[in-house]
């Protein structure tokens, strides 16, 4: 294990039985932060220490409707979620506005760079959801689904960032879980590599239908709790 700080790197171990993040805060210790991955993929589990980026997550409300229906516009977003129709404020208050409002399980969050609304994901139990339940290998898991909605952010480690706060978020939020879940088209590549930096394991390739009555091949990509954040 390494952890990157202002060009310092610290190296150590992770110990039996325990998580990738237990081992990255135990080694950076004495630097009393919280360390972040940049790569979970590889033999050598490789965190940072980032002094300038601050990721959190915030309940998302209907005032954050105009900007979702803008990300989900934006050419980056609208590619991979085209099934769910054309993202005006009316449809998208229509999909949105009851889980946002509580009257739906799945729980609608802003991501917010330094203070900044820059995307937004949504997670939920995958047993709530019988006919995507019957596809993938865990029920009991929890399924995530993200975006990154400012076109000019991309390449700059916010997915990253951004999923590793989820995970963590999640964490607490879903203390029984011991799976976490996501499943991006086969072709969405930038998707599944920041997955599988976050830990995330690809697995199995399944078919599932959408919206619209298409088939999108996605790649089920599974993040083992215990083993990654304990």
């Amino acid at each position: 294990m390494t952890i990157l700080d202002r060009g310092h790197e610290l190296s150590g171990v992770v110990r039996p039985g325990e998580s990738w993040a237990a081992a990255a805060r135990r080694t950076c210790a004495s630097l009393h932060v919280e360390p972040t991955p940049v790569d979970l993929s590889g033999e050598v589990k490789r965190f940072q220490v980032d002094h300038d980026l601050r990721i959190a997550l915030r309940a998302m409300g209907r005032g954050d409707l105009p900007d979702v229906a803008r990300w989900r516009a934006s050419e980056q977003v609208h590619r991979w979620w085209a099934a769910d129709g054309e993202p005006t404020l009316e449809r998208v208050t229509e999909q949105y506005g009851p889980a946002i409002d509580g009257m739906e399980r799945t729980r609608m969050w802003v991501v917010e760079a330094n203070g900044r609304s820059v995307g937004f994901c949504q997670d939920y139990r995958i047993r709530d959801h019988p006919g995507f339940a019957v596809l993938v290998p865990d029920p009991e898991a929890v399924g995530v689904d993200y975006a990154i909605g400012e076109p000019h952010l991309l390449g700059q480690g916010i997915g990253t960032a951004m999923l590793w706060a989820w995970v963590r978020s999640a964490r607490h939020r879903y203390r029984d879980v011991t799976t976490y879940f996501a499943a991006p088209e086969h072709t969405n590549l930038a998707s599944l590599r920041v997955l599988e930096k976050v830990g995330f394991a690809p697995g199995t390739w399944f078919d599932e239908p959408r919206a619209d009555g298409s088939v999108a091949t996605v790649v089920g990509c599974s993040l083992d709790v215990a083993r990654v954040v304990g």
